[in-house]
């Protein structure tokens, strides 16, 4: 039987209709499955990497740290007494000499031929001074019977006491003379290292000249001078009356460098210098090795008190705030900011209040750190290599 052309028309559209929308459904099915699934499973964020270290709790020395000199406790510029021809230096450059140990010998001829003039001359005053000693006791056995009139007993007097005294002008010649000798032979004033020669062995040298010979200069022990704060005043006096327990302090080849010796502070000077607002303070240190030299910059540490019980961490631990400073404590896998009171720092550590002994807090990674963000610590290996990453 045969199907009207209307039917059939109709019933085209509507397989055609039915299949499209088969086809549209098999198109948008799989995406918004997936769609779903990701609103209704966020991905959760990744831990932070952070290097941790633990609040320690122990005594701190509270050091103060300044610059310098190094000064020898005795240091003699050798200089002539008296002028002459250098004849001989028997000691060289750079070597260590004893109190007493000959330096320097200065041609003295010249000399040893005033002082034996002298000498002749003292010979003569004293025998006029015996003659007429010897006349004066006559004339006062004469007098007694007025043999001498009275007039010539006092002359003689006036001879013996005007010899007398030319006797002690010829002593005090020859006693100068005598001194200008011992200045022939220099002696070491002390003992220390021969510094450079100025002027050698021929050469005439003078009294007064602006170069002296050489300098004689003590090593050891040696001293260190460095300039305070008037303010520290009462801190210094308190460690100088530990008598039995001076105060320590070390001595640097500027700052962060080799330690050159351990000293003990030992004076204060008499007076504030106006000028600057400090004081002068000296500590002696022992310098067998001569590591220390006269003149030399130093970077000082003089340790003033001990915190006992102080609560310590790394430096780096601490953070600036806008109006405080804080520190990223560790609290169950978070972090959380907490304030603190910096009581004393240094270079590595800090020592801080309103911490708790064995805290954990974040010494390396704050950068990425927000209130509760979770963290993830890392060993040393695991830190030194993000370094290397961060590096390269």
């Amino acid at each position: 039987m045969a199907m009207p052309n209307a039917f059939r028309k109709w019933l085209g559209s509507a397989l055609f209709t039915g299949c499209a929308a088969v086809a549209g459904g098999l198109y948008f099915w799989p995406s918004s499955s997936v769609a779903t699934a990701s609103a209704a499973a966020p991905a959760a964020p990744a831990a932070v990497p952070v290097r941790v270290s633990t609040v320690a709790q122990r005594s701190v020395p509270v050091m103060v740290r300044a610059l310098g000199t190094v000064r020898s406790q005795r240091s003699v510029e050798i200089r002539p007494q008296v002028d002459g021809l250098l004849v001989e230096l028997p000691v060289k450059e750079g070597q260590f000499v004893k109190r007493g140990d000959l330096l320097a010998r200065i041609d003295d001829r010249s000399i040893v031929a005033a002082l034996d003039q002298a000498k002749a001359q003292l010979a003569v005053a004293q025998a006029q001074l015996a003659s007429a000693s010897l006349d004066l006791g006559r004339y006062e056995s004469l007098a007694k019977s007025q043999a001498v009139s009275t007039q010539t007993l006092d002359q003689q007097r006036a001879l013996v006491a005007q010899l007398r005294a030319a006797v002690r002008t010829e002593q005090a010649s020859m006693a100068a003379r005598q001194v200008q000798l011992s200045h022939t032979r220099i002696l070491a004033p002390n003992d220390g290292r021969v510094g450079i020669h100025n002027v050698h062995e021929g050469a005439f040298v003078r009294i007064g000249e602006a170069q002296g010979l050489f300098s004689v200069t003590q090593l050891d022990p040696i001293s260190v001078e460095v300039a305070l704060p008037q303010g520290m005043l009462p801190q210094l006096q308190a460690l100088l009356e530990r008598e039995n327990d001076p105060a320590p302090l070390q001595a640097y080849a500027g700052h962060g460098g080799e330690l050159l010796g351990e000293g003990r502070l030992a004076l204060l000077d008499n007076r504030v210098l106006s000028q600057s607002g400090t004081i002068r303070v000296k500590a002696d240190f022992a310098n067998v090795e001569g590591r220390l030299w006269p003149d030399q910059s130093v970077t000082v540490n003089l340790q003033v008190q001990t915190l006992p019980d102080a609560l310590v961490v790394p430096q780096r631990a601490l953070r600036q705030g806008s109006d405080q400073v804080l520190v990223w404590r560790v609290v169950d896998g978070s972090v959380a900011p907490q304030p603190v009171q910096v009581r004393h720092s240094d270079d590595q550590f800090a020592v801080v209040s309103g911490l708790s002994a064995g805290d954990t807090v974040v010494i390396d990674g704050h950068s990425r750190l927000r209130p509760g963000t979770a963290v993830r610590i890392l060993d040393e290996a695991q830190a030194a290599a993000v370094t290397e990453r961060r590096v390269f």
